[in-house]
């Protein structure tokens, strides 16, 4: 059987790379090669930015009402495509059938975000600011755009980028992981199939050089990112350093506070759901959870249900989980696994041997469950990213909440409770970008900003909501004063508008 190619996308033409490096893209629950990846040159990133730099000429004066049908047609499309969208997403990243389908939903709700922006785009203005001035705004694109996703998300992310900056006027290019990129290519064709002109979105492939490039390219204006602390840090800095607009959302740590008089049964399943679904490869997944008070005696139930949980290949559909990306991600996390046994915690549920039947070179790690955890152990200091749970145990809220926020992450936590009071009270004290009130994971709907804060987001505008607009325009303020035309020698100035 041959080995598809993954190709470039160029001024809205698949590019077979005439790189001399090609990555496997492997299958995460057999290990088979289903595809290969190219590490783009750096005359084809020129090409690619080339392209989207001339196209941006004209695209920019594109009508905001053009703009917006073709997003339209385009949500149309990606609705459309949502099952081999999904099955893309699982051949190579792993994450079951309908917690796929559920990320190509988060997509769609991305790219409604942007077939707004016929009003998301709109200025201000100050009629008679001064006698006869008026002051107004106009909101601009920047230029070429780039986008530097993770592997979590492959459809998800780049629907937080390019929509919203292409909607916006200016033009794009998408680095998609290389770890599962056909997910994110295929969206992208489904976008030129919708009417986006040649050069208005390019993708290309690679790893820190073509990284680099893109971050210090000149004819380059603006960077968003959604992945690793440590790569997100970089390119920030590398970007900012270039003089680039910069958005960086990053890892994260997130807790789930569970009260006494929450309703135990959908905190359970919650606390569950959201700490071992998609394997925990999730940057809002719930890997603590600080039971308070009586709540704490619900803890033999909660590692019940965890054992309870099917581990199996993304295309059975009953299962709740399926492999983490690769065989380099699961070492990792059974590394860090294994220092909570070694520094003193509780192993309660233990998945680091999970073998799953008929699929045995997987990269299986099951659901795993450690109480008597503290602050400084490892398990809860880095970010495991797989199905790990941490379990802390405190008297009081006023606890939790002094734990919370003395964690360097700001992405999401979640408070579950049957109380007004004790729900506000946790919302107004918690120093979080992103609260859920029984609500596990607390991404907000598309037309909201998300608002990761602290040590989990550089720059200070979010993807998505009015803030996306924000980033991807830049402001012109036009002070205007007009006087009567002077007639002279009987000549009158006559003016000729055309609305087409």
């Amino acid at each position: 059987m041959s080995i598809r190619e993954i190709p470039l996308i160029i001024g809205g033409e698949k590019v077979i790379s005439k790189s001399d490096t090609w990555l496997d893209v492997l299958n995460p629950a057999t290990q088979d090669v289903v595809a290969k990846v190219p590490m783009a040159t750096m005359d084809e990133v020129e090409a690619a930015v080339a392209n989207a730099k001339e196209a941006f000429k004209t695209w920019r004066n594109v009508s905001l009402t053009k703009r917006m049908r073709i997003m339209l047609k385009f949500q149309q499309l990606l609705e459309e495509n949502t099952v081999e969208i999904a099955k893309l997403i699982t051949e190579e990243h792993g994450k079951t059938l309908p917690d796929a389908e559920g990320e190509v939903g988060r997509a769609l709700e991305a790219v409604e975000n942007a077939c707004s922006i016929t009003r998301l785009q709109l200025g201000e203005i100050a009629n008679n600011a001064a006698t006869g001035v008026d002051v107004y705004t106009l909101n601009k694109p920047l230029g070429v755009g780039v986008g530097i996703t993770a592997f979590n998300f492959p459809v998800m992310l780049p629907a937080f980028m390019f929509p919203a900056a292409i909607a916006c006027g200016n033009t794009f290019i998408l680095k998609p992981s290389e770890q599962d990129p056909s997910a994110s290519l295929f969206m992208v064709e489904l976008a030129l199939k919708a009417g986006v002109p040649a050069g208005v979105v390019n993708v290309v492939h690679g790893g820190p050089d073509v990284v680099n490039r893109l971050c210090e390219h000149d004819d380059v204006k603006a960077v968003s990112f959604i992945g690793s602390t440590n790569v997100g840090t970089h390119v920030y800095n590398h970007a900012s350093k270039h003089g680039k607009r910069a958005q960086c959302m990053m890892g994260a740590k997130n807790h789930m506070v569970i009260m006494p008089d929450a309703n135990k049964d959908r905190a359970i399943n919650d606390l569950l759901g959201s700490a071992f679904g998609a394997a925990g490869q999730r940057c809002m997944a719930n890997p603590v959870t600080i039971l308070v008070g009586e709540a704490r005696t619900w803890l033999p139930e909660i590692a019940e249900r965890a054992k309870k949980m099917i581990v199996d290949v993304g295309t059975n559909r009953a299962a709740d989980l399926g492999p983490v990306v690769s065989p380099q991600a699961k070492q990792r996390i059974i590394n860090i696994l294994n220092t909570g046994v070694e520094q003193g915690a509780n192993l309660l549920v233990d998945g680091r041997d999970c073998v799953v039947p008929g699929y045995e070179k997987g990269n299986f790690v099951g659901p795993t469950m450690f109480s008597g955890v503290t602050t400084d152990m490892d398990i809860y200091t880095q970010e495991i990213f797989g199905p790990a749970l941490c379990v802390l145990e405190v008297d009081t809220l006023a606890e939790a909440i002094e734990i919370i926020n003395s964690n360097p992450n700001g992405n999401g936590t979640s408070i579950f409770t049957s109380s007004g009071y004790v729900a506000r009270t946790f919302e107004n004290n918690i120093d979080v970008g992103q609260v859920g009130i029984n609500v596990p994971i607390p991404v907000p709907v598309a037309y909201f900003s998300f608002t990761g804060s602290r040590a989990s987001k550089l720059g200070d505008l979010g993807p998505n909501g009015k803030q996306v607009t924000q980033f991807w325009t830049q402001t012109k303020t036009v002070t205007a004063r007009w006087f009567e035309p002077d007639h002279q020698d009987g000549d009158t100035v006559h003016t000729t508008i055309s609305l087409k």
